[in-house]
């Protein structure tokens, strides 16, 4: 499991920079560098919602990877010790990037 960082302040998901989903998927089958990649995982936090008490983020986390050409991407699983996902302001998943894809 890679440690997660998320800067994905708008995400559902996100408290303090940790994930609270448990795992999550990047989509980018085609990818050669970081912009070809997204969080599938990505929901966007609505006005109305809070992070629930009972949900705790996450240092470490499962992630899947279908980023096939990536260095981190060994049978859709990523095995990078450490994983940045950005997205400043995103709205959907294609506005968000793993930002430690890098080509095999």
């Amino acid at each position: 499991m890679a440690e997660l960082k998320c800067g994905v302040e708008n995400c559902s998901y996100n408290q303090e920079n940790y994930c609270c989903k448990g795992d999550i998927m990047v989509g980018g089958t085609h990818a050669c560098d970081c912009d070809g990649t997204c969080c599938e995982s990505f929901s966007q936090r609505r006005d109305d919602a809070y992070v629930s008490s009972l949900e705790h983020p996450c240092r470490t986390i499962s992630i899947d990877c279908e980023a096939e050409k990536c260095v981190y991407n060994s049978n859709y699983k990523c095995h990078a010790e450490h994983v940045d996902i950005r997205g400043c302001g995103a709205c959907d998943c294609r506005q968000t990037q793993c930002a430690t894809f890098r080509e095999a």
